[in-house]
């Protein structure tokens, strides 16, 4: 038995044994505090102690709460030493494949879980409801406790969405839709709350901007996301610039984990420097807080144990890695997971989509001509240098944006397979599958833009306001 353990402990990653580890010490706390039978909490202390061994073989470090191994956290920009090409973390994402990030080796890296078929068959029997497409394709790749979310869900206990923005320019791009389009569907098919935060205190933090403008963007962001479809009885929004000042449970939640939380810490995991901000330093904190339903006591009646679930993209997970840490030292439950991909930059998917670079992204407030020729112009193509070539050879799908962009917004399954078995082959040229994407997102950018009209500040109250929502608890 004891070889077969240490033979299972071989093959996980330093990262996975640091979470191992992590959970074993809540669960000898979570035996000594329920006053377990001696034996069974000797067995635990001995298992907790052959995990450390094993952790500090594999590392060299001795394992220490909240710090996970130096060589796989986003020190250096979310790089080891052996696999710089890729380059991860809540502000820059760079590999030199033009495939773009290695999603697997950052499953490993990150210690998260893959999105398996079951886990897909799964939440289809769980909802009733045919996956989302960005399930079905892999867009949402990886998960944290998902499988636990959905036994609570199956015994019908509650959980809540969050998910969130950093409004760091007037107008959002078509890439920042992923998150909302799938928490939106999320939120249908199981039919819970959502609070989504706009952390407009992080990016007057950290861009060269007034506070007042990073208050503009977040309202502006909000007409954005409310023109998405979501429904202002199941939904509140919030600044946090608005809202910590408001909610007393949201600031207890941060203090608490502000306390939990040593400054080397947030130094090994967002590779904070001694000449940043105290700004930066404390803000992971406040985008920890929402993940405790204890933040929004108008919401849910001041209950603290309601389970919350998180999609984002994968850049965002070094703050909840954070926050999974702390959870059980404050008395509240782990946040759960899910992770997107990151929506390629036109250049190439060396890079995700900038709002600072116009060229780079399709934006929401684009026209029909510009959307026209930002594709024809910058969107990097699979196809060969000659006609000819194409003819012979074929494009590749790996590499072209075109494609990338219509697995992501072209929902039909089967137009997109012949699509790609056309480009593949090369019997669809590059010019004809960009003139696809065109007229894909020529209408879908159109109505997004009516429905955005729609929006008045009166609505956008509406939503920010923080009240009770059409649930009970």
């Amino acid at each position: 038995m004891a070889d077969s353990l240490n033979c299972d402990l071989n093959s996980l990653s330093p990262l996975q044994l640091f979470e191992r580890v992590t959970e074993q010490g809540e669960k000898v706390r979570a035996l000594k505090a329920g006053k377990a039978p001696k034996d069974e909490i000797d067995a635990a202390v001995r298992m907790l102690l052959s995990l450390k061994l094993s952790y500090k073989t594999a590392t060299g470090q001795d394992y220490q709460a909240g710090l996970p191994p130096k060589d796989l956290v986003l020190i250096n920009n979310g790089t080891t030493k052996e696999e710089d090409e890729d380059l991860v973390d809540p502000w820059n994402v760079q590999t030199s494949n033009a495939k773009g990030v290695d999603y697997d080796k950052l499953i490993v890296r990150f210690g998260s879980s893959k999105i398996d078929t079951d886990l897909i068959n799964r939440i289809e029997r769980a909802t009733g409801q045919k996956p989302h497409h960005f399930l079905r394709r892999g867009i949402f790749f990886s998960h944290r406790d998902m499988d636990q979310v959905l036994d609570a869900y199956e015994n019908k206990k509650p959980f809540y969405l969050y998910t969130g923005r950093g409004p760091s320019s007037q107008a959002m791009h078509v890439g920042h839709l992923i998150p909302f389009l799938f928490t939106k569907w999320l939120q249908e098919v199981f039919d819970v709350p959502l609070v989504i935060q706009l952390t407009d205190d992080e990016k007057y933090l950290w861009k060269d901007m007034t506070i007042e403008k990073a208050y503009e963007y977040a309202r502006e962001n909000a007409k954005d996301i409310i023109a998405c479809g979501f429904d202002v009885n199941k939904t509140f929004i919030f600044s946090d610039l608005d809202y910590l000042g408001t909610s007393a449970g949201f600031y207890k939640n941060i203090v608490k984990v502000q306390k939990h939380v040593t400054f080397n810490q947030v130094k090994g995991i967002f590779g904070f420097t001694d000449s940043d901000c105290i700004g930066k330093i404390s803000f992971p904190a406040i985008q920890a807080a929402p993940s405790f339903s204890s933040s929004f006591p108008q919401i849910f009646n001041g209950k603290d144990n309601i389970q919350c679930l998180i999609p984002c993209a994968i850049d965002q997970d070094p703050y909840f890695r954070m926050t999974r840490d702390v959870a059980p030292r404050i008395g509240q439950p782990k946040p759960a997971l899910l992770h997107s991909v990151f929506f390629p930059a036109l250049q190439g998917a060396q890079t995700k989509m900038s709002a600072s670079d116009p060229n780079s992204s399709i934006f929401l407030t684009d026209t029909p001509k510009q959307i026209k020729t930002k594709i024809n112009k910058h969107a990097f193509s699979g196809g060969r240098d000659t006609i000819e070539e194409h003819r012979k050879y074929g494009g590749n799908c790996d590499v072209d944006v075109s494609f990338m962009y219509l697995t992501f917004f072209l929902e039909d399954d089967d137009r997109l397979e012949q699509l790609k078995q056309a480009y593949t082959s090369g019997e669809l040229l590059t010019g004809e599958l960009k003139k696809v994407l065109i007229e894909t997102m020529q209408p879908l950018v159109a109505a997004h833009q009516e429905r955005r009209k729609q929006v008045t500040d009166e609505i956008v109250k509406q939503f920010m306001t923080p009240r009770k929502l059409a649930f009970e608890f």
